[in-house]
């Protein structure tokens, strides 16, 4: 057994050094050898998880899934993975965990063989929106005797939400789980993912816990005794500087954690915009419609034509693989912060996950090259040829939005209705067009969020460690990452198999005829209609229709 140790010692040793000498030479990734070496060797934060047992709320979503997955794939000697799961849709929690195992996030997973290790999932009945999490005494007895680690990724994400249902879910769902948290007999670390905008109200943001907004007994007070109306009423004046009451109710619950901070060990993460996948499971894999995936889907279709964004201003996206890499580093790092603090937890750590300050993206960085990457990946399911647009200017979004978005949404809804199916597009134009004024100011503002005591994390971390559970994104290339992402939302959104990609490209190259076309027959028309209106001679005309082209060229 002793020999067996040391030749794996001295494998470890190879291997950083193989690493080293790699990152040295600025390469930007490690041969597949190597990777393999990686999987076998164990390293502190594989230690660490190694026998623990980990409960999850939120397991469901794509944070929480992903974690899953990775702590499946990569640490194989972790213990029991517990999630928070509600019963929904008339299907029990474990009909819904069958579902969870299908999801394409474990395809990787999957074809490296190591379905046997699903077994280590166990459902938990319950809702963070209800007492006691809505976890029957027997399995929350079960939790009590045998959860080390939580991770409590749940929340309500919707910033359209009443204050009522978002204090319940995001304030008190996070004080239900801190109270778990304190009856846990072997807690070793607990988790919160909180999010980078949970102080919008300033523009520069670091690593620490700012001020409470409001008393949070008072708020949750407000919200179990007034009605909706009632609490609408006061929404303005509790809300403060805050935007919406997302990030009002996210900022209190931070407090919360902190709170708990004294009694055992705790760690929140902050990440900004989550997108897709930047090196694993899989690169550009993304299972959620938000932020970029959402506007690249509807593009992609043909369908959403111009985008209200500015793109001199920096964007803060961060994978959600380097979001994960995150949540599970924090998870083993406060917890060797106590052993070195003579078993006492130490203060409450915050990291930031985030790009602004380190790796800042603008799409005016590939502005010109979307709509190629958008070709590239094109999809059977398109209804016109894609070309996405960006606007600066929310009046003239508003502006070009009737003409390129809701008029031919009106005739493609008749056309589905006609052929017997759902239309749809109207419906989604004007909830895009209701929501813009609330979401003007996450449009158009510019958000810098310190992360050096991330870097720092990560430069703490050993070279294992550091290749396993990456969370520094200095060797991220944004034109690759995008490209991955696109192809991404390709397959994993849209539904759309790689075997079919080259008759998609064959249907892209009708519909740009097509296109052409349209646009031809168009301003023919409009030259038609001045000659009409103004009665000058078809020659004048033709010098009035560059005008005309310039003006539209604007919306």
């Amino acid at each position: 057994m002793s020999k067996f140790i040391l030749i794996l010692w001295h494998l470890k040793i190879h291997v950083e050094a193989v690493v080293i000498e790699i990152e040295i030479e600025g390469r930007e990734t490690i041969t597949t050898a190597t990777n393999v070496f990686l999987q076998l060797l164990s390293s502190s934060i594989t230690d660490f998880y190694a026998g623990r047992n980990v409960f999850i709320t939120g397991a469901t979503g794509f944070v929480g899934v992903t974690i899953v997955e990775k702590l499946l794939r990569d640490v194989p000697k972790v213990g029991n993975l517990y999630l928070l799961m509600r019963a929904k849709k008339g299907k029990s929690v474990e009909e819904r965990l069958e579902e969870l195992k299908k999801n394409s996030v474990f395809d990787r997973f999957k074809e490296m063989q190591l379905e046997s290790r699903l077994t280590k999932i166990v459902p938990v009945e319950g809702d963070v929106g209800l007492d006691n999490l809505g976890i029957s005494p027997k399995d929350r007895q079960t939790l009590i005797d045998n959860v080390n680690v939580v991770f409590h990724s749940a929340a309500t994400l919707d910033f359209f939400q009443s204050l009522k249902e978002t204090t319940n879910i995001n304030l008190k769902g996070t004080r239900r789980v801190v109270e778990l948290c304190q009856q846990l007999k072997q807690l070793d670390s607990l988790v919160h993912v909180s999010s980078a905008y949970v102080n919008a109200y300033l523009t520069e943001v670091e690593e620490k816990l700012y001020p409470t907004p409001d008393d949070p007994v008072k708020i949750i007070q407000l919200a179990e005794t007034l009605n909706d109306e009632a609490l609408k009423a006061l929404e303005k004046k509790l809300l403060k500087d805050h935007p919406n009451t997302y990030t009002f109710t996210k900022h209190l619950a931070e407090h919360e954690v902190a709170n708990a901070a004294s009694s055992f060990p705790c760690g929140i993460v902050r990440p900004s915009m989550i997108t897709a996948a930047w090196k694993e499971p899989i690169p550009g894999w993304t299972i959620s419609k938000n932020g970029p995936q959402g506007f690249f889907m509807g593009a992609s279709k043909g369908v959403l034509r111009r985008l209200p964004l500015d793109p001199s201003i920096i964007m803060d996206y961060i994978p959600i693989d380097v979001v994960v890499n995150g949540i599970i580093t924090t998870g083993y790092y406060v917890n060797a912060l106590k052993a070195k603090n003579a078993g006492r937890p130490a203060e409450l750590q915050i990291f930031h996950l985030t790009s602004s300050t380190y790796k800042p993206f603008r799409f005016d960085l590939m502005a010109d090259k979307i709509n190629s990457y958008l070709h590239d990946y094109p999809l059977n399911s398109a209804v016109w040829y894609p070309n996405l647009r960006l606007v600066k200017s929310l009046w003239v979004f508003r502006l070009s939005a009737i003409l390129f978005h809701f008029v031919p949404a009106f005739f493609l809804d008749i056309v589905t209705r006609i052929t017997g199916g759902r239309p749809i597009l109207m419906r989604l134009h004007k909830n895009v067009w209701n929501s813009l004024n609330t979401l003007e100011r996450f449009i158009f503002t510019e958000w810098h969020f310190d992360s050096k005591r991330l870097l720092a994390l990560s430069k703490s971390m050993d070279v294992v460690d550091r290749k396993k559970f990456v969370i520094d994104i200095g060797e991220l290339t944004w034109d690759e990452y995008f490209s991955n992402t696109i192809r991404g939302v390709r397959q994993y959104l849209s539904k759309e198999l790689p075997k079919n990609l080259e008759k998609a490209r064959r249907k892209d190259k009708i519909l740009l005829g097509l296109h052409v076309a349209l646009q031809l027959l168009f301003w023919f028309g409009i030259f038609k209609l001045i000659v009409w209106i103004s009665g000058v001679s078809s020659a004048k005309a033709a010098l009035i229709l560059p005008v005309f082209y310039y003006l539209f060229g604007l919306l």
